[in-house]
């Protein structure tokens, strides 16, 4: 009879133990499962945080290959200030010698015209100082004064004729200095240009205008048109002819391919951020679900072993 009873209470037993193992199989398969989510996204967090790091590290040098861009784009744009300064002032300079000669030139027409008189002058003193002389040789009661002065009147006469020779030779000196120097000054002007088309590969030369003045104004008017220009390039692009684009070009170029660059990089940095904070978030989430579970569990198994 008592082994009967064993037998009857056995099975009540067994089942119990059963739907414990069940559930705790459950919840072991429901951390494996979380402990390999967790796993996944760890791997992921892991993967972009390298990933921005690497994108932080070359947008750094993004950054500084476009600031030393920036900087060469802001010397070349002083460099043709300057340059247009230099031709300014050259004009200005250039008219200014210009002017000087016209007016040395009708100094000089001047001079020579008074010298004209002063030797038709001299020449009527000295005739009739000669008369008077011989006059006086004919008359003696022709005075000693009036034979001086008239001798006086004719050396003064010569002397200014002289003087005005020398002064006459000033001006030609200073006529030939003027254009010594106006022709120093188109010199100038002239490099200044062949620097600026250098610079910028614009022909400025090409003017249909015959007045130099008015032709150095339409090059300086020209050059701030054009100064105001800028070059701009949306994509990568290379000069498919490097040694025939000029210096600004090839500096403005390398600017906006050095910005656009870094416009690329920090999107990409942007948003390799927001993915890496999208997953830690998503990791946080997920390992506290584990840790749950993981407690769960570890209430589970400790209650089967206290029954």
């Amino acid at each position: 009879m008592a082994t009967l009873n064993i037998i009857n209470t056995n099975p009540n037993k067994y089942g119990v133990t059963e739907k414990k193992k069940s559930e705790l199989d459950a919840l072991t398969n429901q951390v494996l499962y979380a402990q390999d989510k967790v796993e996944q996204l760890q791997a992921i967090v892991n993967s972009l945080t390298e990933k921005s790091q690497l994108l932080q590290s070359q947008l750094a040098t993004e950054k500084a290959n476009k600031d030393l861009a920036l900087s060469n784009k802001e010397l070349l744009d002083q460099v043709v200030d300057n340059v247009i300064d230099l031709l300014t002032a050259s004009h200005g300079t250039f008219d200014k010698v210009v002017c000087s000669d016209s007016r040395i030139k009708d100094v000089s027409n001047s001079i020579k015209e008074v010298m004209d008189k002063l030797i038709y002058s001299a020449e009527v003193v000295n005739k009739l100082s000669n008369l008077v002389i011989r006059k006086k040789v004919q008359n003696p009661l022709i005075s000693d004064e009036l034979v001086t002065m008239v001798t006086n009147a004719g050396k003064d006469a010569n002397n200014a004729v002289a003087l005005t020779l020398t002064a006459l030779n000033s001006v030609f000196a200073s006529q030939a200095t003027t254009v010594e120097s106006e022709g120093t000054m188109s010199l100038e002007y002239l490099y200044a240009i062949k620097l600026y088309e250098f610079i910028t590969g614009e022909n400025l030369s090409e003017d249909p205008v015959d007045d130099t003045s008015k032709k150095v104004i339409n090059i300086i008017d020209k050059i701030r048109l054009n100064k105001r220009k800028i070059i701009i390039i949306e994509e990568e692009t290379t000069v498919n002819e490097p040694e025939k684009a000029c210096i600004k070009e090839l500096i403005y170029k390398a600017y906006n391919k050095a910005s656009l660059r870094y416009k690329q990089v920090l999107i990409a940095s942007n948003d390799a951020m927001k993915q890496l904070s999208e997953a830690e978030t998503a990791l946080s989430k997920e390992t506290g679900v584990l840790n749950s579970l993981q407690s769960g569990l570890a209430a589970a198994n400790a209650a089967a072993l206290a029954s």
